[in-house]
């Protein structure tokens, strides 16, 4: 596996990833069907390196999108394949989504988890600070 920055061509294709991943999870997908633009990769956050990939083969296997937000970064999204779940991939992006937030002088990272993913993050070493409002309903706020 190997981790990078995006580019701007792959935009369509992550956000058909992030697609594929949030429809799998049976929980999310009847809100995201009837809101399609929850899936959305803006184009300014590749371009100013904040969506990292990881590639398993040569092919995108998933990507995590850390946004610098003054004095701490918040992992805004991390999605991997479906196929793909349970090998690795999103942990090593988180790992690396820590480092790169720590090479930008921030010391805190947080994520506004999604329910069911709470297991994963706290194996990632997250802890739970409290809850947040989303446009899809509350979502638990953790940070590492």
């Amino acid at each position: 596996m190997r981790i990078r920055l995006a580019r701007i061509d792959e935009r369509e294709a992550l956000e058909d990833l992030q697609r594929r991943a949030s429809l799998a999870n049976e929980d999310d997908r009847e809100v995201l069907l009837e809101h399609p633009d929850a899936i959305a990769l803006p184009a300014e956050q590749i371009a100013l390196g904040e969506v990292l990939v990881a590639e398993v083969d040569g092919a995108i296997a998933g990507f995590a999108v850390v946004v610098d937000q003054e004095d701490k970064a918040e992992l805004d999204g991390l999605f991997v394949e479906p196929a793909l779940w349970r090998l690795g991939i999103g942990k090593a992006l988180v790992n690396e989504a820590v480092r790169l937030a720590r090479d930008r002088g921030l010391s805190l990272m947080t994520v506004v988890a999604n329910p069911a993913a709470q297991d994963f993050y706290e194996r990632c070493g997250f802890a739970v600070e409290g809850e947040a409002a989303t446009r899809f309903g509350p979502a638990v706020r953790m940070s590492r």
